[in-house]
């Protein structure tokens, strides 16, 4: 049996100071909200970006490039971290303003046209949610007792029943050395138990 613990405990635990928030003001909320955005999923959206400090605006996925909507995964360390923060909890159709301070931006380096140690503005739509490749829905799918944690025996059994679908036959010896080199690689606070948190970055066998 997996033993209860609380995956909150390991990004709580350790840090010296809070990180600083994101400011987030709903410019539009659709009146029906089927479904809201959570880390794992794939986000489609359109956004500017503006300096806070002057607003200038340095991007706009509307007027520049190919003019599409982009597609990143929340939570997966593909964009920015006050994108992850800010983007959460949101509707398909919704509009937000978020407010996003250095350390969570481009930091005392910048970058492009962001100056060091900018506040950015940003003024985001999202059009389009998707489950992605590492959604909590595929967690739920592997967390066989619901207590948030992944053990090395769920592991075990998601794999097993991963290899039977595709035609091969079970192997214990070969399930075992891979649930020890995904253990290696994603239990990052080595507690024995893979949170959903750490499940949300990207890991070949899974």
């Amino acid at each position: 049996m997996c033993g209860y613990l609380l995956y909150m405990v390991r990004n709580l635990s350790g840090r010296k100071l809070p990180d600083p928030e994101v400011h987030i003001e709903v410019l539009h909320k659709p009146f029906m909200c089927y479904r809201t955005s959570k880390y794992g999923d794939m986000l489609l959206v359109h956004y500017e970006g503006f300096l806070e400090s002057n607003g200038t605006m340095f991007h706009s996925s509307r007027s520049e490039g190919d003019k599409n909507p982009v597609w990143f995964t929340l939570g997966m360390r593909e964009v920015i971290r006050g994108w992850d923060k800010g983007l959460t909890d949101m509707c398909t159709g919704e509009r937000r303003k978020i407010t996003v301070p250095p350390a969570l931006a481009y930091g005392k380096e910048g970058k492009g046209k962001i100056p060091p140690s900018s506040t950015l503005v940003f003024d985001i739509e999202l059009m389009e949610i998707r489950n992605g490749p590492r959604s909590h829905e595929s967690f739920q799918l592997m967390d066989l007792n619901n207590d948030w944690k992944l053990c090395r025996k769920e592991v075990k059994e998601y794999l097993k029943k991963e290899f039977e679908k595709h035609g091969y036959s079970p192997n214990d010896t070969e399930h075992d050395s891979m649930v020890e080199d995904i253990f290696k690689n994603e239990d990052e606070d080595k507690d024995g138990f893979i949170s959903s948190r750490e499940f949300t970055y990207q890991h070949d066998e899974l």
